[in-house]
């Protein structure tokens, strides 16, 4: 499609333009899925089953953890987790492979999916709140990233931990299905990366007028309700767990206020120099 002035285009070329900025999104995601399907013994064997063995990481930590603070009886310093990994559909395992090299190609390709998202709102922006946001890629992709990284090392174990150990009967055998294990290491991780993309999302609201510092300070109790019940949806029922990913997401809802403050200080002393 040949390049028009934003001004001269019409809302079927802007559709237009969508659609290829979408498709090379998708051909993003495609690309680094399809790495990820053709190195899936790592990806499984490494990165998704990674928190369902006791030499992960967070568990080594936490082990240590209590050890130092004299709690002998923890389920952090177990030799292996109580429960089975099996397969119960015949498509099962080729299911998992292709939708996890998906979500993982989606994660891969973050930063040019939101490359791609920028080159279709930049222009419609003036010259100088486009090098306002001039480090918006890269701020957005850090973001999402660390959201990731503290989804997949600090829910996912926190959950698979509890939800491992937890026994309303000895007569009762844990033997979860792949697609299950699978799915709380996805949810947990793609869902704490959208979470820590606060402070972008409050960036734009602000420069649009819809939210303000003010508005934000004084709602502060009602979103320490939202991040509470936030934060017990994405991990199991248990206070510790609940405390250790509201804290995160308290800081990030302080940090989205000055964020919003420094805005709002910015649009006022242009106005002042206008």
């Amino acid at each position: 499609m040949a390049e028009k002035n934003i001004d001269e285009m019409s809302f079927l070329d802007h559709l237009e333009d969508l659609r290829w900025h979408l498709i090379r999104a998708t051909a993003g995601i495609v690309i680094a899925g399809t790495i990820a399907a053709i190195f899936y013994k790592f990806v499984f064997d490494v990165i998704i089953f990674g928190p369902t063995r006791m030499d992960f990481p967070t568990y080594e930590g936490l082990c240590r953890v209590s050890e130092f603070l004299g709690i002998n009886d923890t389920t952090f310093c177990a030799d292996e987790f109580p429960f089975k990994i099996q397969n119960r559909t015949v498509a099962g395992q080729f299911s998992a492979h292709v939708w996890t090299s998906i979500y993982a190609g989606f994660i891969i390709a973050f930063p040019y999916v939101i490359y791609q998202l920028w080159s279709f709102i930049s222009p419609g922006l003036k010259s100088t709140e486009r090098k306002s946001s001039r480090g918006f890629l890269i701020i957005a992709s850090l973001l999402f990233f660390i959201g990731v990284a503290f989804g997949y090392y600090i829910v996912t174990p926190l959950s698979i931990n509890f939800l491992a150990n937890y026994n309303i009967s000895e007569q009762i055998s844990n033997e979860f299905d792949v697609s299950s294990v699978i799915a709380i290491v996805r949810s947990s991780a793609i869902a704490s990366g959208f979470v820590f993309e606060l402070p972008i999302v409050i960036y734009f609201l602000t420069k649009i007028g819809l939210v303000t510092p003010d508005f934000l300070r004084k709602y502060r109790k009602y979103a320490l309700v939202i991040v509470l019940i936030l934060s017990a949806v994405i991990t199991p029922p248990d206070i510790a767990s609940q405390v250790i990913v509201a804290i995160p997401i308290l800081i990030l809802y302080q940090v989205s206020i000055y964020i919003s403050a420094a805005v709002v200080r910015n649009q006022k002393r242009k106005l002042k120099n206008v």
